[in-house]
């Protein structure tokens, strides 16, 4: 095999492993005896550290990782340090939506409404930061109350909830009985 095929192969190895890797194992991929892969890998990582490039491989003990060179270290932090964009599912937008709309709601009123259980989805939105506890329910168990946050109102661009969509009452009602339909079908299943 080419000697360019084989850095080719071990570079994309160490990209996609994206930690250290056991020499043993980076030669038994490429089909070469331990020496002979030390001998590229030394190449490759001299050559990287010569040239105009932001990888390197790094030695630790007898295993090799690529790695960012420490002087864009930076740039990267720049990358990493940027918000998060989630695309939000159905679910979640409807979850969502029923939160906006009826706050400040339990999850078991969530999951009358829906239908399902909303555990999963609620956990999303809250990883997600664009809903937040807001007390709890002064009644046995003491369920959490949960509302819509500032991160909210930025991704939604309004002041506050009171800019979102009014529902008329015959879209709110079409709403109950579809869910209420929904309800049924997976109470009959």
């Amino acid at each position: 095999m080419d000697i360019r095929k084989i850095e080719a192969i071990i570079e994309g190895i160490l990209f996609a492993i994206g930690e250290s890797l056991d020499i043993k194992k980076i030669a038994n991929a490429v089909d070469q005896d331990v020496e002979t892969t030390r001998k590229i890998l030394l190449d490759m990582k001299d050559r990287y550290e010569n040239e105009d490039r932001g990888i390197r491989i790094i030695e630790l003990d007898s295993s090799y990782q690529l790695t960012t060179k420490s002087e864009y270290f930076d740039y990267l932090v720049k990358v990493v340090k940027q918000p998060k964009k989630y695309e939000l599912t159905e679910i979640q937008l409807e979850t969502l939506s029923i939160i906006a709309y009826k706050q400040p709601v339990t999850k078991q009123d969530i999951e009358k409404i829906r239908g399902v259980n909303s555990d999963h989805v609620v956990n999303k939105l809250l990883e997600y930061d664009l809903i937040e506890e807001k007390g709890r329910l002064q009644v046995p168990g003491r369920p959490v109350l949960f509302g819509t946050n500032e991160n909210f109102l930025r991704l939604f661009q309004v002041k506050s909830t009171d800019e979102l969509p009014n529902l008329n009452p015959d879209e709110i009602l079409e709403m109950e009985e579809e869910a209420e339909k929904v309800a049924q079908i997976d109470l009959e299943l």
